[in-house]
This record gives structure tokens, C-alpha cells and sequence, in this order.
């Protein structure tokens, strides 16, 4: 693997991915405060309860009767007053905690989004969008919950249980201690079984991102399946990822059954123990029948925090697991970053200007360029080629030849192996990659189409463009008269990548995108092989009247569409075999003379 280049998933240490969950508890410390203030108000009052019936039944319910209906009704304010807190401390933790955990899950996914921004191809050449769809929906959602459950569930179990523990050993310390031993053995126990489960934890986020990635690729080519008639392949495939995930699914609840069995083993041997050691020190006269009550009572408030703190292990186990696998994508370096001294291609042009007035600025060459996507096997084997300013040089070879390879590295997509390549003589690994793209532009044989309006679509060439410059742009790419033909115009919906407009259609509408944003370097791939005749011709002129005065490189395999470039360059093995314009290749007898015998027969 070269220097710099992304590794699929780094490691994260355990103390890394803890410090990166705390630290999306920032903004909104003042809600964790008053959640776990209330989780505190809810722990008092149920420990409270026992003390007061316990006052009850040994001082107050031993006064006169007269008494005793006499104070019923304070009792009565006062014990509704302190539910009605509990009551309004609990509706904060269940509304309040889990708008904190929602906000910090839009946090996460916010900042996972715009990871994968960042991250350039040779990341998306090597991971499932299903995958990657999986870790910013699923994972973050058992992360949310932990977020919101982990601190306030965690401070609740914690006081509960040693709120009871401090309380029963003012009653009796030696029941109080044979308690606590088994009591610390069934956490003991919990604790290992769950740390045990955590690698079925990961795996079935594995497994259910494999789905995720298989209905993604199976949906995202429904007209392919259903054009070979293969739904039910599709179907099969979808069973057996399916299958994969029920099996570790069956695993983990066969896992869960084993151990909730032998939690309800160590709650029954607590409540044995306190029947029989309470019913022993009741025969010793250590211990009153009132109190072996109030250890009941206690038993109930401390059991229930025991096993939501075992279950919380499980939830932990859950959240730990989609937050590493959160933290190992947010770890990955993209291969394409801006140096140091980057700067916008912008200003160099203006100094450029500054210095030869009247000079025509978008030179492009590659010197000595080699490139490999796997490290190992390079696809360009020292290619060089240069592009004037303002000129038009085509790229003809076989497929696989390194044409669309050769385009991609322009607007670094990918970065050289070795060698160099410039624009005006300034390495584009030296110019910003945002100033560099926004001055590329690009038409694709495979046409992307975002899910929404025409309008939309042909504004993403430039999102601040003025309604006049929409309709300028569709015009000189010849759909202007389709889209007025519509019956909502350019509000007209597309569907998903423009699944309601023909391959023409598409491909019209895409090139109005570049006619918008107006670059000062044009790539052409194959840019009207979707057109029919017709329209061919017609985007063919707008697209020469687009490309004048501005450098243009195009990838063509219908040479009838480049016999006006300035130059052809025939790409084969990953080098430039042949450079010169259409005659002059002609004449010359070579590869290119060969392509256009197959094509033209002349």
C-alpha cells in the first residue's frame, strides 16, 4: 500500500472510541445535568418508600386511631407531592433523554455524512453502499440508545443498589453481607457472559449491513434483473444473507436464553436468603418481623437495578460495537487531500495574467504518469501527453487502454504513482481540490440524475444560478423545448436517477449542468453516446461553441464525433501511442487509421 493511501477500517483503541462518545455530550451538558438530577430524584423516592413504611408501621400507626384519620389527609398531600416529582422527574428522563440521545445520533450522522464526503473513490471502490448505508442508520441507532440510556440508567442502578445496601446494614449487617456476596456474584457472573457476547454483537452488525448491501445492489438494478427475468436469483441471494443474519440472531437469543435463566437462579437464591438467614436471626432475636418486611420491600428496589444494569451491559455491548465501527470510518484518511501551500487555481491564473497579458490559461500535461488502483498492476505505464491551452485533443484506444483513467486523475480523483501532472505549470497536487474541481467539468457516459425537479438538477451545475441562467443553460444543451413540452416544466419530477426520462433525455440534461457551471476545462466521456442522431448533431455544435477558447479533453469511441479536435491521442497499454489530428493519423497508417476501417469501412 502506498504512503497516504486509506486503509478500509483502521483500529480504535478502547480508550479513543470512549473519549470520542463522551466528548458528543458537549453541547448539551446542561441536559445530562438535569437528566441525571432527576434520575437522582427517582432513585430517593422509591429508596424513601421502605423508610417511610417502616416509621409507619413501628411509631405512627401506633398512636390513638383519632390521630392517626387525622393526619391521613396531610399524609395523603404529601405522598402525592412526592410522586407528582417523581412522576415529572420521570416524564423529563423518558422525553427530555431521548431528544439528548437524538440530537447527539444527528451528531454522529452528521458528522459520518460528511466523512463520507471526504473520502474519495478509491474508498468507494473498496466498500458496499449498503455497507456504508448500514454503519450511518443502524449503528447509530443502537449508539443513540446508549447515549441516552448509558449514563442515566447507570446512575440510577448505582444509587438504587447502594442506596439499599446502605440502608439494610442499619438493620442487619450479617443478612445485609450474605446478600451482598450473591448479589456480587450475579453481576460477576452477568458482566462476563455479556463481555463474552460482544463478538455476536458485531457480528450481527456485520450481518445486517451484508443485507443492507445486498437489497441496495439488488433494488439499485431492478431493470437489469427484471430485463434477464432473474427476481428469483435475487431472491435467493437476499435468503441466504438473510439466513446468515437469523443464524447469528438464533446464536445471540439461544445466548441471552442461557443467561436471563440463571439471573432468575440468583434472584431466587436472594429472596431464599432472605426468608431463611431472616427467618434465623428472627429465632436469634437479631432481627423483628417488621424488618425481615422491609428487607422484602428493598429486595424488589434493588433487584430491578441489578438486572437493568446487566441488561445495560448487553445494551453497551450494542452501542460499543456501531460506535467503533462509527470511529474506524471517521479514522480513515482520504488519499486525496490539499498540501500545505495548496492554492486556489484562481489566483494562480491571475498572476499568470498579470504576467503574459493576453495568455490563454488551461495548458495540461502529463509527464512520465504512472497510476495503479491496486498498487500492484499500473494501469498508466509512464504516459505523457500535452494539451495546449484553449485546444481540443480527443482520447481513442481499446477499452481498458487507460482513456478514462487518464481524465480522472486530472481533477484528482485519484492521485498520480508517479510522474507528474499540470495545469499551467503548477502540479494539481499543489492547487486546492475544491478550486481545481470547480474548474473541471465533467459529462459522463453513465448519467447521474439526483432525485428531484429538472430544475434541481441542472442548478447543481451552479446551486446559486438564477432562474434565466437554468433556462440559458437547458437551451444551448438542446432540452429546452422537451422540458417546456412537459407538463410541469422544469418543476418536472425525474424519479430516482432520473428513472422517468429516456438515456437522451438524461444525458442533455447533464450536459446543461456543465453548460451552467461553466468551467475553464472540459472532460467529455463519451458525452453524446446516449443521443440519437438528431440530437447528436445538435449537442455536438453546442458543444463545440462551449468548447472554444477553453481545454477540452474527450473520450470518444464514435470517432465521427472528434474529427474537429486539434488532436487525437490514441491511448493503448496505458501510454500514448499516437498524437496528431485526424489526418495526419490517417495518413500515418496506425492504430487509429485501423479504428476508423472498423468503423467506416473506408
Amino acid at each position: 500500500m502506498r504512503p497516504g493511501e486509506e486503509t478500509d477500517e483502521p483500529s480504535v483503541r478502547a480508550s479513543e472510541v470512549v473519549g470520542a462518545f463522551v466528548s458528543y455530550y458537549r453541547p448539551y451538558r446542561a441536559l445530562l445535568i438535569l437528566d441525571l438530577f432527576c434520575a437522582s430524584v427517582l432513585a430517593v423516592v422509591d429508596l424513601a418508600f421502605p423508610q417511610i413504611l417502616n416509621f409507619f408501621t413501628k411509631e405512627f400507626f401506633l398512636e390513638p386511631p383519632d390521630v392517626i384519620v387525622a393526619s391521613l389527609g396531610l399524609i395523603a398531600v404529601l405522598l402525592a407531592v412526592m410522586y407528582a416529582v417523581r412522576t415529572a422527574c420521570q416524564y423529563f428522563i423518558t422525553s427530555w433523554g431521548h431528544i439528548m440521545g437524538a440530537r447527539m445520533e444527528a451528531d454522529m450522522r452528521k458528522d459520518l455524512f460528511e466523512q463520507y464526503q471526504r473520502l474519495s473513490f478509491s474508498y468507494y471502490d473498496r466498500n458496499n453502499t449498503g455497507t456504508m448505508m448500514s454503519k450511518l442508520v443502524t449503528d447509530l441507532f443502537d449508539i443513540s440508545e446508549l447515549a441516552h440510556h448509558g449514563p442515566e440508567n447507570l446512575f440510577i442502578c448505582i444509587l438504587k443498589i447502594a442506596g439499599s445496601f446502605a440502608l439494610l446494614f442499619l438493620v442487619n449487617v450479617p443478612l445485609t453481607l450474605i446478600m451482598l456476596v450473591a448479589t456480587v456474584l450475579m453481576a460477576a457472573y452477568a458482566f462476563w457472559r455479556n463481555y463474552r457476547k460482544r463478538t455476536i454483537f458485531t457480528e450481527n452488525r456485520k450481518k445486517m449491513a451484508d443485507i443492507n448491501a445486498r437489497l441496495q445492489d439488488s433494488l439499485g438494478g431492478i431493470r437489469v434483473v427484471k430485463s434477464f427475468g432473474n427476481e428469483g436469483v435475487e431472491i435467493g441471494k437476499f435468503d441466504e444473507s438473510n439466513h446468515r443474519f437469523v443464524d447469528t440472531k438464533e446464536l445471540s437469543y439461544r445466548f441471552m436464553g442461557s443467561f436471563h435463566a440463571v439471573n432468575s437462579v440468583f434472584i431466587g437464591v436472594l429472596y431464599t436468603v432472605t426468608v431463611v438467614g431472616g427467618g434465623y436471626f428472627v429465632a436469634q432475636g437479631t432481627l423483628e418481623v417488621t424488618d425481615l418486611a422491609i428487607y422484602a420491600l428493598y429486595i424488589g428496589i434493588f433487584v430491578s437495578p441489578v438486572e437493568q444494569l446487566i441488561n445495560f451491559t448487553e445494551q453497551f455491548q450494542k452501542g460499543y460495537a456501531g460506535f467503533r465501527r462509527f470511529m474506524e470510518v471517521l479514522r480513515v484518511r482520504p488519499d486525496i487531500e490539499d498540501a500545505p501551500d495548496a492554492r486556489d487555481l484562481d489566483e494562480i491564473e491571475r498572476e499568470q495574467r498579470s504576467d503574459t497579458v493576453g495568455r490563454a490559461t488551461g495548458e495540461i500535461r502529463y509527464d512520465g504518469v504512472r497510476f495503479s488502483y491496486d498498487g500492484e498492476h499500473d494501469v498508466l505505464q509512464g504516459l505523457n501527453l500535452h494539451v495546449p491551452a484553449g485546444s481540443t485533443v480527443a482520447l481513442v484506444g481499446p477499452s481498458g487502454g487507460g482513456k478514462t483513467t487518464t481524465c480522472s486523475l486530472l481533477p484528482r480523483f485519484y492521485d498520480v504513482s508517479a510522474g507528474s501532472l499540470s495545469i499551467d505549470g503548477i502540479d494539481v497536487r499543489r492547487v486546492r481540490v475544491d478550486s481545481l474541481r470547480r474548474s473541471i467539468g465533467i459529462v459522463q457516459q453513465d448519467v447521474y440524475l439526483f432525485d428531484g425537479t429538472i430544475r434541481e438538477n441542472i442548478a447543481y451545475g451552479r446551486p446559486d444560478a438564477s432562474d434565466d441562467e437554468v433556462v440559458r443553460a437547458a437551451v444551448l444543451a438542446n432540452i429546452h423545448d422537451f422540458i417546456c413540452d412537459l407538463e410541469d416544466g422544469y418543476e418536472t419530477y425525474v424519479g430516482e436517477r432520473g428513472a422517468r426520462l429516456s438515456g437522451g433525455q438524461k444525458q442533455r440534461i447533464a450536459i446543461a449542468r456543465i453548460f451552467l457551471k461553466d468551467p475553464r476545462i472540459l472532460i467529455l466521456d463519451e458525452a453524446t453516446s446516449a443521443l440519437d442522431n438528431e440530437s447528436e448533431r445538435k449537442v455536438q455544435k453546442s458543444l463545440e461553441d462551449l468548447s472554444r477558447g477553453r481545454t477540452t479533453l474527450v473520450i470518444a469511441h464514435r470517432l465521427s464525433t472528434i474529427r474537429g479536435a486539434d488532436a487525437i491521442a490514441v491511448v493503448e497499454n496505458g501510454r500514448v501511442v499516437e498524437f496528431g489530428t485526424h489526418g495526419h493519423l490517417l495518413e500515418s497508417g496506425g492504430t487509429y487509421a485501423r479504428y476508423y476501417r472498423m468503423q467506416f469501412g473506408e
